[in-house]
């Protein structure tokens, strides 16, 4: 337990204490008067949206194939299908491993390997009845994905669950902490946490603890993974009631959750660049392009473009399709948009958005 300084304010006056204070820092603490980096963005309108495919039932991730064609996945029933340039939508298999889906588990991430042309590995993250993990399998086969990384805790709620291959050709992995806090601050606990592998699920050379797969930890539930052009990595985080964070993610640091939720100004933990309220925002999958980091957000049913410094945000589409899960560039430079959670004959969307 730490001691903080904390600073009352009423009516009579000033009046400063001493008091202990459990898990949540000064900043946690008054998260509720912090106010958010990103508020009031100006709407921005792209040049076009068109729909790509319907039907979708709560998709979670979206990677292209060298062809041009994607791999989606659906969070509830575990399929894997399959979306060409055109639109035609196609079922691949059903991950049967998974366990029954709760409110957040299931088939969550899928990247395709830098590799694909020679070894064919596509990638998923999935949550069985023990934990969350990483498995690869081949489109051409029937056979269950092959375990590379195992022992992920999983809940109903705080499962991360994107994966991405960086620009040094390791695989990234975003864990939540499943509903345990203390997870987080964990070293040894693969919650809350970024984890860098190899493509065998191996800890990758150069992370911070030779022999962890930890690439860095004191996350709530991120679900977001984007590098710019010069290999900067940044993660788009879910917040608890106060706020929600994007980070500029450097290895072995410590963004802070539980104890600091937004920013806490404090040396030991990374402050995020950029903060929202929850109902603003709750954001999801994000990419770079054109500059700028694109995140979307499903509270707050919008996309945002924001600079690589969280300001300049600006946001689109509000209110316009519902929950958005994920926003990622297509191989012909437009924008591809996972909805999350329609209902109707239509089902969520993917959605083609020209910036």
């Amino acid at each position: 337990m730490r001691w903080r300084r904390i600073i009352v304010f009423g009516s009579a006056g000033l009046l400063v204490v001493a008091a202990a204070v459990g898990v949540y820092s000064y900043g946690s603490f008054f998260g509720w008067w912090a106010r958010p980096t990103v508020h009031d963005a100006p709407e921005a309108k792209p040049a076009a949206v068109e729909p790509v495919a319907s039907g979708l039932r709560l998709p979670f991730d979206l990677a292209f194939l060298p062809d041009g064609s994607a791999l989606v996945t659906e969070r509830e029933t575990g399929r894997l299908r399959k979306v060409t340039a055109d639109g035609q939508l196609t079922e691949v298999r059903t991950i049967r491993e998974i366990a029954e889906p709760t409110k957040q588990a299931g088939l969550q991430g899928v990247a395709v390997s830098p590799s694909y042309e020679r070894d064919g590995w596509v990638y998923v993250y999935y949550t069985t009845a023990n934990d969350s993990r990483v498995g690869r399998l081949r489109l051409d086969s029937a056979a269950p994905p092959e375990p590379i990384l195992t022992g992920i805790p999983s809940g109903e709620i705080h499962n991360g669950g994107r994966i991405r291959f960086g620009p040094d050709g390791m695989l990234y992995v975003t864990t939540g902490e499943a509903d345990d806090r203390s997870r987080a601050q964990d070293r040894d606990d693969l919650g809350g946490k970024i984890l860098r592998v190899t493509s065998a699920g191996k800890p990758a050379p150069g992370n911070p603890i030779e022999g962890s797969p930890v690439y860095s930890r004191g996350f709530r539930d991120p679900q977001g993974l984007a590098w710019d052009e010069k290999g900067q990595l940044y993660v788009s985080e879910f917040g608890h009631h106060n706020l929600d964070e994007l980070n500029r993610v450097e290895p072995g640091g410590n963004f802070g959750w539980p104890e600091v939720e937004g920013t806490g100004g404090e040396s030991e933990f990374t402050d995020p660049i950029a903060t929202w309220k929850p109902a603003d925002a709750s954001p999801s999958g994000m990419t770079y392009h054109d500059g700028r980091i694109w995140v979307a957000a499903l509270r707050g049913e919008r996309l945002y473009r924001i600079a690589t410094d969280g300001s300049s945000a600006e946001q689109l589409l509000t209110g316009q399709y519902g929950r958005l899960r994920l926003v990622t560039e297509a191989p012909d430079g437009s924008l591809w948009v996972l909805t999350n959670g329609r209902t109707g004959p239509d089902y969520d969307l993917i959605l083609r958005v020209t910036p």
